[in-house]
């Protein structure tokens, strides 16, 4: 077990689109240089003084790329102060001290925060040795030791908890991208399946009868362009749903109220029937009925053989509403492997708002399908 978190952790990646430097991080940097160079020049007990104001200017100015460069800086300052704590024990003198030298904890915490696995696992040791050697070239007590380890390693904690909250921020939102995109499949799907189906069905009737009635074939390219005008508009719809800006005008979502329209396209042998108050429908519910209904009459139209009549019912009763489609012709009326996303497709959307899907033979002939949804269900 240990051996596997310890081979996830190096395998981690660095954490995503780390902040560009702002006017902050230069007027932090700013601030901090002052206070390097005046505590450099008016502290009387500082030792090494040329040497702890050139260090403590590099160690500030490195805190601009703690961020992009996490291990870079944090080996660059700490291994700074790991040969300076060495040269103090071998000489016998105390390391110098600047107080503006506590800028050093940001680094643990940007190490954690935005490093990859390896360069965290890296930086940590350095840091702890680092941290070791101080304590032994300049110790002054078991308490100051334990606050001055603890002023180190809360910031790398710290980092490490804000690190996996952003983690499962964005896997959220990966999470609500890969929904809005099997939406926008079930969307695509359900109006193009629909409305080219419908233009096959009328361009086969108009050249049937284009010899003996010219005009009932011009009656059929009429409807033709009007189906691939309604293609092409609800396409640009989901198209400016896409769109990074965010700015398009998209028409609302068709419903119930657009169920006769939906039959009228398919022609006289679908027939719609609406009964209870279906002006409350929540959004999403009455979205979700007319793209089931939408993909039902489709496989209808395709599959069912010799069928001459597709009933439409919608019926609220209560807190649910109940959509049932049925035709009477021979054979099922489902679709089969080669259209694969209907049937999946209906059920997701049922599912989603806390409904049932069932769809088979009727006791009869011809195929049904009965979907119960909540009638104020929220996507």
């Amino acid at each position: 077990m240990v051996r596997n978190a310890v081979r996830s952790l190096l395998a981690e990646p660095r954490a995503p689109y780390p902040p560009k430097r702002v006017w902050r991080d230069w007027v932090l940097v700013a601030g901090l240089l002052t206070s390097v160079v005046i505590e450099g020049v008016v502290r009387d007990d500082l030792v090494w003084r040329p040497l702890a104001i050139v260090v403590g200017v590099g160690v500030v100015w490195a805190l601009l790329w703690r961020r992009t460069q996490p291990l870079a800086v944090v080996a660059a300052v700490f291994g700074a102060l790991i040969v300076i704590d060495v040269v103090a024990l071998i000489s016998g003198r105390a390391p110098f001290g600047l107080n503006s030298m506590i800028c050093v904890i940001l680094l643990p915490y940007a190490l954690v925060r935005w490093g990859s696995g390896r360069e965290i696992g890296i930086g940590l040791v350095i840091i702890v040795v680092a941290m070791v050697l101080g304590n032994v070239s300049d110790f002054t007590g078991y308490v100051e030791a334990v606050v001055g380890s603890m002023l180190l390693l809360f910031p790398a904690t710290l980092g490490a908890a804000v690190r996996y909250r952003s983690t499962a921020r964005l896997r959220e939102l990966d999470q609500v991208r890969l929904r809005e995109r099997e939406q926008l499949a079930r969307e695509l799907h359900d109006t193009v399946a629909h409305h080219v189906s419908a233009i096959v069905i009328r361009a086969q009737a108009g050249r049937a009868v284009a010899a003996s009635r010219p005009e009932a074939a011009v009656d059929a390219l009429a409807v033709i362009e009007a189906e691939g005008t309604r293609t092409l508009a609800e396409m640009r719809r989901m198209v400016g749903v896409l769109r990074d800006e965010g700015t398009a005008a998209l028409a609302p979502n068709p419903g119930v109220a657009d169920l006769e329209r939906l039959a009228r396209s398919v022609g006289d042998r679908v027939q719609v029937e609406v009964s209870g108050d279906v002006e409350d429908l929540g959004p999403a519910v009455d979205a979700a009925i007319y793209r089931i209904a939408q993909e039902s009459i489709t496989n209808a139209v395709r599959h069912a053989r010799q069928a001459t009549r597709i009933d439409v019912r919608v019926a609220v009763d209560g807190d649910a509403v109940r959509l049932t489609i049925r035709d009477d012709g021979e054979g099922a009326s489902a679709p089969g492997t080669s259209l694969g996303y209907g049937l999946v497709g209906m059920t997701e959307r049922a599912t989603l708002l806390g409904g049932s899907f069932a769809a088979g033979p009727s006791s009869d002939r011809g195929w049904t399908v009965d979907v119960v949804l909540p009638r104020t269900a929220a996507r």
